[in-house]
């Protein structure tokens, strides 16, 4: 893979080669010993990151290093690409509670898709094809399933990232108190926050358990989360298409975390005890250290 290359068709800033160098590219070289080991099974890699924590470009990265350095056959699938669609999620907010019909919390996904997404790729032969969901942000909705991407197989390595892969429930006494004015006015009696948490118990937690491994990109805190999904937005508002309507303001993107505000302060302190690795970043984005659990 050429480095130099990746980076100017990402359009990432120089610095990011020397991120990748120090610490993308080692994770790599650990994942491939992984897989390695695991033989003729497909490995499953969960990424976890934030919004804003460049997760989806790391997974590129490393897949394509693996591809083009021992020939593994990689595929790339993000929680976000089996969120339930605009109808689905308008259905739950009438049945349930009204905040799910924003995307973007545990309950808000077809995780039994996602169930079978993973063990398909993880038994798919030769000549055998499979079509992975994917969700168009820019119109809130899932694309139609002839716009799905075609994988072929065998797949040696499956990287599932998001913001809320391998995320663990709170107990009852954590979820008693908002955490942000969104849930002090909208979730007032915990109704909205009770029923995301028992899904992370649940469906999630059955979901997160076809993980063999777990890499977990952790944000300096939940202020620069906010900063860096701003950034995000700005970046999706100039490349989408003219008739995109789900494109946010600044101010509606400052709404719209707080519905990840919970989970994401729940990860920065939980997961690092949990992720096999976990590489920190810095305020400015770039990745300032990796460490490996201790087996």
């Amino acid at each position: 893979m050429n480095l130099n290359e990746f980076i100017q068709r990402h359009q990432l800033p120089d610095a990011y080669a020397e991120s990748a160098q120090q610490f993308f590219l080692p994770f790599a070289e650990w994942l491939e010993r992984c897989v390695a080991e695991n033989g003729d099974k497909t490995y499953v890699l969960g990424l976890n990151g934030a919004q804003g924590t460049g997760k989806t470009t790391v997974a590129e990265l490393i897949g394509e290093h693996l591809q083009s350095t021992y020939g593994r056959r990689v595929v790339v699938v993000s929680i976000d690409d089996i969120y339930l669609t605009r109808d689905q999620r308008a259905q739950l907010g009438e049945r349930v509670h009204p905040m799910l019909k924003t995307r973007g919390v545990p309950g808000t996904h077809d995780v039994a898709l996602g169930v079978s997404v993973i063990e398909h790729l993880q038994s798919l032969q030769q000549g055998e094809t499979l079509d992975v969901p994917r969700f168009d942000k820019s119109r809130d909705d899932r694309y139609p399933q002839s716009e799905w991407t075609a994988v072929s197989g065998p797949v040696d390595l499956v990287i599932f990232e998001g913001w809320c892969v391998a995320s663990r429930p709170q107990t009852d006494a954590a979820l008693r108190d908002p955490v942000d004015a969104l849930e002090a006015s909208a979730d007032s009696d915990g109704r909205w926050r009770r029923y995301v948490n028992d899904k992370l118990r649940t469906d999630y937690a059955a979901l997160f358990s076809r993980l063999d491994g777990l890499l977990f990109l952790r944000a300096p805190g939940f202020d620069a989360v906010q900063r860096w999904r701003l950034e995000q937005e700005h970046k999706l508002r100039q490349s989408a298409a003219g008739d995109a309507d789900a494109v946010m303001s600044d101010a509606q993107v400052t709404e719209f975390i707080q519905y990840y505000e919970r989970i994401t302060r729940n990860n920065i302190k939980e997961l690092p005890s949990v992720a096999d690795a976990v590489i920190e970043l810095g305020d400015d984005h770039r990745a300032v250290s990796l460490g490996f659990r201790k087996p």
